[in-house]
């Protein structure tokens, strides 16, 4: 592999996936003076981007061609397989990026697939999957969980901090994908008990509002419940991050809890409850939508 020069600003950036959050992450690189090639599926998502000078990107081969690095935020692994390994991915660019980093909620498996292909290529790879949402994207503090090589993370550290305010490299490649796994482990669970307490306090009288007045400054305080039980409380679903992403996630995490030997109860009962939103046709709103399963069913959803 080839060693990685110290990269001097501004820098010849590549970024595909325009969704709720990686339109604002990528905002904060041209904010950071950088040029950007730019590319998703849908052109027109893209458009605010490229009114701030962003120049489009026909595929993920041309957003990566001659790049300093070429960022990857977009849905699904079989979306990350597809940007970087395809016909048309980075990995097929005219002229190879210098470094490639994946920050999707993916799978360790796939990141380390990608890191040994790309290694082969003499091309470092990072998976930096992110927590913090949608407020975290446009506010740029976001926490990055990092999988690579010290010396890859090195050099992408400057870009990285421009998107988020906590940045850890968790390891070699595929860690950074197992410390967000521990994250929506943790989060499956913290929302269970989000929803539970806001349609306890309505069931029994009390004003919502001031409860989380109390309670959020408490031991049970949480970013969950900062965040997400007052848009729960204003009838606002709108996403931060999707259900249906949250599922794709929460089935990783059994997979890859069940290869180490592990059951996790909790989890298994929140992947159950998000299916049912997803049936409720709720997949394209917020996690925290799923208050809306309990209270349809009154606080009691049969498992």
């Amino acid at each position: 592999m080839r060693k990685l020069l110290l990269m001097q600003s501004p820098l010849r950036i590549g970024w595909i996936g325009t969704g709720v959050m990686g339109n604002a992450m990528a905002g904060h690189l041209i904010a950071g003076g950088h040029s950007l090639l730019v590319h998703s599926r849908t052109r027109a998502r893209a458009d605010v981007l490229i009114e701030r000078g962003a120049v489009w990107a026909e595929n993920p081969a041309q957003a990566a061609s001659g790049t300093d690095v070429v960022f990857s935020m977009v849905a699904l692994p079989s979306d990350v397989e597809s940007v970087h390994l395809g016909a048309s991915g980075t990995l097929s660019a005219p002229v190879a990026p210098r470094l490639v980093v994946d920050m999707t909620s993916s799978s360790p498996s796939l990141a380390r697939k990608i890191a040994t292909i790309a290694g082969a290529r003499g091309i470092p790879s990072l998976d930096a999957p992110v927590t913090g949402g949608d407020v975290g994207a446009r506010n740029a503090t976001l926490s990055i969980m990092v999988g690579g090589s010290e010396e890859a993370f090195q050099t992408a550290l400057p870009l990285l901090h421009l998107m988020g305010k906590t940045v850890v490299r968790q390891g070699d490649a595929g860690y950074g994908q197992q410390a967000k796994l521990a994250n929506q482990i943790l989060i499956a669970s913290t929302m269970l008990g989000v929803c539970e307490a806001m349609l306890y306090a309505r069931a029994s009288g009390l004003d919502p509002t001031r409860v989380l007045e109390s309670v959020s400054a408490g031991a049970a305080g949480s970013w969950a419940l900062s965040n997400l039980a007052p848009r729960i409380l204003k009838g606002n679903f709108d996403p931060g991050f999707f259900i249906d992403h949250f599922v794709k996630d929460l089935g990783i995490a059994i997979d890859e809890c069940r290869a180490i030997g592990i059951e996790p109860p909790g989890l298994i009962v929140a992947q159950k409850l998000y299916q049912m939103a997803q049936e409720a046709d709720l997949g394209r709103h917020g996690t925290h939508a799923l208050y809306q399963v309990y209270e349809a069913a009154k606080g009691a959803p049969s498992l």
